[in-house]
């Protein structure tokens, strides 16, 4: 049974934070807890991205960015995975600078501290040199960037099909069980 965070932050991709949180929610035999933090600026996007708030309609718990007090801002809280998804490259970039100024940046030093898994679901393109070397460090921390990069092999219909490309491969790195396209089945 799993403990996660997840962190949705401004880049745009909201679409990616909704299917995984709609995963999630059909996984519930899996995990035991649920953390969510949604910046303002992921919830400005998601508003203009999906045209609407249904962020608001999940039954996880969310923390504002600033609630240092979440068990997740403590190695002792044991969550084992953390998904930022997606993630800016200002939250990249922090992260990877060790600066914890909010919870998301705390939660990930956290993790990292901790050997355990950090998923950050990069969206921006293309990316300069800076974005390459935090992500090289975040790597190098233990990390594990997975780009918004969706495939096509399973010829997906609607744009959340094309997003679950992105997030079923995130849930295959979270170490979920899931019933997804598998290339050569």
């Amino acid at each position: 049974m799993k403990k996660i965070v997840v962190a949705i932050t401004g880049a745009s991709g909201a679409i990616y934070a909704r299917v995984l949180l709609d995963k999630l929610n059909a996984l519930q035999k899996q995990w035991t807890d649920i953390g969510v933090i949604m910046t303002e600026n992921a919830k400005q996007v998601w508003n203009t991205e999906l045209a609407d708030e249904s962020y608001k309609n999940y039954s996880f718990k969310f923390y504002s960015v600033q609630d240092f007090n979440a068990p997740f801002a403590s190695g002792s809280g044991k969550y084992d995975t953390m998904i930022i998804i997606p993630c800016s490259m200002g939250t990249l970039g922090r992260i990877a600078s060790g600066i914890s100024n909010d919870l998301t940046t705390r939660a990930a030093d956290v993790i990292l501290k901790e050997k355990r898994k950090l998923i950050c679901t990069i969206r921006d393109t293309p990316y300069n040199l800076i974005h390459i070397r935090n992500m090289e460090t975040i790597t190098l921390a233990g990390g594990i960037i997975c780009p918004a990069t969706p495939s096509f092999y399973s010829k997906p219909q609607t744009l959340e099909q094309v997003a679950a490309t992105v997030v079923d491969r995130v849930l295959d790195l979270a170490g979920f069980d899931i019933n997804t396209f598998r290339w050569g089945k």
